[in-house]
């Protein structure tokens, strides 16, 4: 039986790493958080593909690469599979998860209030968006460093418009 770590402690550490580079590290440049957060998921998932796929042989194709990360992968993060996969066969994946397990405990705050700083035309929604799409940055890593590690250079994205389903989006570089 392999080493386990509590679904919570995973939870808070995510939603501490998040906290500390948009409020501590990086408070006025929300985009270079983005990218360190983005950076640390593509090292744990550039080390977990590794660890999974040690007694694999190597993927033939993208469609075989994308379906480990959906069934194999996917259950040893999350203890479940990808509900749905998705693709063009022109190099674009959409992975959907109706229930994301780290939003599964996020909710969107509306009643937030307004200090002197934020800016008075942004909403407290956008604002409560802005800050669950921070959380999307290291799952999106994850997949980005899982697939590298197999060989296939991609961008993803998040989409999140019903909480707590999310769609990761995988573009394969040419």
């Amino acid at each position: 039986m392999g080493r386990e770590v509590s679904e919570s402690c995973i939870d808070s550490l995510l939603t501490e790493m998040v906290s500390t580079y948009c409020t501590r590290f990086y408070a006025n440049k929300p985009e270079l958080a983005a990218r360190r957060i983005e950076a640390i998921g593509y090292q744990v998932g550039h080390q977990l593909s590794e660890r999974y796929t040690m007694e694999r042989p190597r993927f033939s194709d993208h469609l075989e690469a994308i379906k480990f990360i959906c069934k194999d992968f996917w259950s040893e993060l999350f203890k479940k599979q990808i509900d749905n996969l998705k693709t063009n066969h022109r190099g674009t994946f959409v992975l959907q998860d109706n229930r994301f397990r780290w939003l599964s405990r996020i909710s969107l705050d509306s009643s937030l209030e307004y200090t002197e700083s934020q800016d008075p035309s942004a909403s407290a929604e956008n604002k409560a968006a802005q800050s669950t799409s921070m959380h999307l940055y290291f799952p999106c890593g994850i997949i980005r460093g899982a697939l590298s590690n197999l060989g296939i250079p991609c961008a993803v994205s998040a989409d999140i418009s019903n909480l707590p389903a999310c769609s990761f989006v995988v573009r394969i570089k040419a």
